[in-house]
């Protein structure tokens, strides 16, 4: 079993914890939703820390037909690809530069997110004012009214209540640095046990994250996975590993 590096041990940890605290402090998870879940930035419960704190939250609550069940599957997925990729990439860059770009690839997926997210709700926030609903109205998201709905969609509507959680982004980030670090090492899907090299396998789970993206079909994530988040981590975590590698012996090369 391959042994745990010092960063992804404690970033384990880190995400383990909050997760129990989810689960333990408020009701159904709410309060550390609140506190610590990304929340859109017109939304009056955004808080800056929480461009950082939502990348370690998790999923705790999932709504069935007998009430509300603890959803453990997020945090499990994502610890394991944490584990099974970020060990082998802390050890090959080190840990002040692996903590520098797992936090960068988490960073990237949520601004590339919130970025595209607010660039919508400023097209649909044009056309209900369009219908005389005040900015006020509109922060106090009094837009039931059935004509606005017409105008825009319950998209409008979602976007201002969103809230991203998960370690997601920065793991994306993480997947890709394997790639390029390893790329010939070989990896195998659970349900399709032939070995795929990393070279190949990686940019087809990018693909499927594209397809979802552009199409809102789920393939093997849940409907609300953010996607676009999951490109964002990938592509921040592409950008940072090809500027280390191109300026790797020369005097630019970033020594963290």
């Amino acid at each position: 079993m391959m042994r745990l590096t010092d960063t992804v041990k404690h970033l384990l940890i880190i995400n383990v914890v909050i997760f129990i605290g989810a689960l333990t402090i408020g009701q159904n998870g709410d309060l550390f939703r609140n506190l610590f879940a990304l929340h859109f930035p017109s939304n009056e419960l955004f808080q800056p820390w929480q461009i950082i704190t939502h990348m370690f939250m998790h999923a705790t609550y999932v709504e069935t037909a007998n009430g509300m069940t603890i959803y453990f599957q997020h945090i499990l997925f994502n610890m394991f690809a944490l584990w099974m990729f970020g060990t082998a990439v802390e050890r090959a860059l080190g840990a002040k530069k692996f903590i520098f770009f797992y936090i960068s690839a988490g960073l990237g997926a949520a601004l590339i997110m919130t970025g595209i997210m607010y660039f919508q709700y400023l097209s649909m926030e044009s056309e209900v004012l369009s219908l005389g609903v005040s900015k006020e109205q509109i922060k106090q998201v009094l837009i039931g009214r059935e004509e606005i709905f017409r105008a825009v969609g319950p998209r409008f509507n979602e976007i201002y209540n969103s809230t991203m959680v998960g370690a997601s982004g920065a793991i994306m980030g993480v997947l890709v640095a394997y790639g390029m670090l390893f790329p010939n090492s070989e990896l195998m899907l659970i349900f399709l046990p032939i070995p795929i090299k990393a070279k190949y396998f990686i940019p087809g789970i990018i693909a499927l994250d594209l397809f979802s993206a552009l199409t809102g079909i789920s393939i093997f994530s849940p409907s609300n996975t953010a996607y676009l988040a999951h490109l964002g981590g990938a592509f921040t975590g592409f950008l940072i590993m090809w500027y280390w590698k191109k300026n790797s012996f020369n005097k630019n090369r970033w020594d963290l």
